[in-house]
């Protein structure tokens, strides 16, 4: 049962200005594609499916070239081990097949709302597994994780690349943790929505999925592929009877996926070479641009640069509120900014999104209001 769910304070900021805002510096997807240049992909086989597609109910799980294109990216999966659902929806999905009131979750912090959250309202008790900032770069405690740990510890969530910070552990710690939560039997749901975004092969992991049979692996078309309007994801896990839980517990949301979206999802996954290498293009220029800005201005940013994904999640200088300064830039410069309290801190960070074409404009708005926040600070 349900108890009062908190107003989901990222989304409700994005509702407030997205579409109303002449720049943005802080989407988290990629630039996304048209559907002529989408279609312009399609091979023979998609569009003899698009050109005789009906705006009908679709299969529970997906449709099986869809299922068995999303199966490809992972060492293990097959078709029956895959379910399809709109991103967010899957994360609902997982936490009503799995936790019972009372129950223990264990979640990395900061992180996008509903896997805090969600857990939350279902009755669970939550506790973070929170980033620090040391050294000039972003470390998990592994040992702290461990402590944290209960008996009744049900579910551990990850995020890998992390949305804020583009923090990415190395394969051996992140191994680590995935063996001992097994040991523990402890259920694994890793948001794997930034793979594919990694800036150096060194950093790729594996899915969680592929590592072990008692996890899920969380992922979608809306942040490397570039199609935040499909509303497509997937969960993808070796236990059968997760995923036939999860697929009954949709029948109360979506019960399928819409038709148009799945055959576009199909022409995505047959180009995914092609399509991620545009996305990672796009946030490695920003990420040249961005720390040029930086550089410019070190007493008033710091952070450390992202391992993937395509947000960053940059410190200003305590002489400049975060709270005050995404208000005024808003309201000066037409300019979105996302502060960090819609993650449930207040450490003084921003997000930076790396992914859109106009992001240069974006940045030099930012740059020279800052410019100015800096004049005012010196008096």
């Amino acid at each position: 049962m349900f108890v009062k769910i908190r107003e989901f304070e990222l989304e409700r900021y994005f509702a407030k200005y997205e579409f109303h805002v002449q720049y943005m510096l802080s989407p988290s997807d990629c630039e996304p594609l048209g559907l002529t240049e989408l279609l312009g992909m399609a091979d023979d086989e998609c569009r003899e499916l698009w050109s005789t597609l009906r705006l009908s109910y679709t299969e529970p799980y997906g449709h099986p070239a869809l299922l068995t294109e999303i199966a490809k990216r992972y060492r293990h999966a097959e078709e029956n081990g895959v379910v399809t659902a709109a991103p967010e929806e899957a994360i609902l999905l997982t936490f009503m097949a799995l936790l019972e009131p009372g129950d223990h979750v264990v979640a990395v912090s900061p992180a996008y709302q509903s896997l805090h959250e969600l857990p939350r309202a279902l009755g669970a008790e939550v506790t973070p597994w929170t980033l620090r900032l040391r050294d000039g770069r972003w470390t998990l405690d592994i040992e702290e994780l461990f402590r944290l740990f209960r008996p009744e510890t049900k579910i551990l969530v990850l995020n890998f690349p992390h949305n804020p910070t583009g923090f990415i552990p190395t394969e051996e710690e992140y191994l680590t943790v995935l063996d001992q939560a097994a040991k523990r039997g402890i259920f694994v749901l890793s948001d794997e929505m930034y793979r594919g975004l990694e800036h150096s092969a060194a950093n790729v992991l594996p899915a969680a999925c592929d590592f072990l049979p008692y996890a899920a692996s969380l992922s979608g078309l809306s942040k490397g592929f570039a199609l935040p309007g499909l509303r497509l994801g997937w969960l993808c896990s070796q236990d059968r009877a997760f995923l036939r839980r999860v697929a009954s517990l949709k029948d109360y949301t979506t019960i399928c996926m819409n038709a148009p979206g799945e055959i576009l999802g199909i022409i995505a996954l047959r180009n995914a070479d092609r399509i991620l290498d545009r996305s990672r293009r796009l946030v490695g220029g920003n990420l040249r641009l961005t720390e040029a800005v930086f550089a410019r201005h070190p007493e008033s940013l710091f952070w450390a640069p992202p391992l993937g994904g395509s947000t960053a999640f940059p410190k200003l200088s305590e002489t400049i509120p975060v709270a005050e300064f995404c208000r005024r830039v808003v309201e000066e410069r037409n300019l979105m900014v996302l502060p960090d309290t819609v993650f449930d801190v207040n450490w003084n960070h921003i997000r930076i999104g790396l992914g859109r074409r106009d992001y240069p404009a974006a940045i030099a708005v930012f740059e020279d209001f800052l410019g100015s926040c800096e004049s005012s600070a010196r008096g």
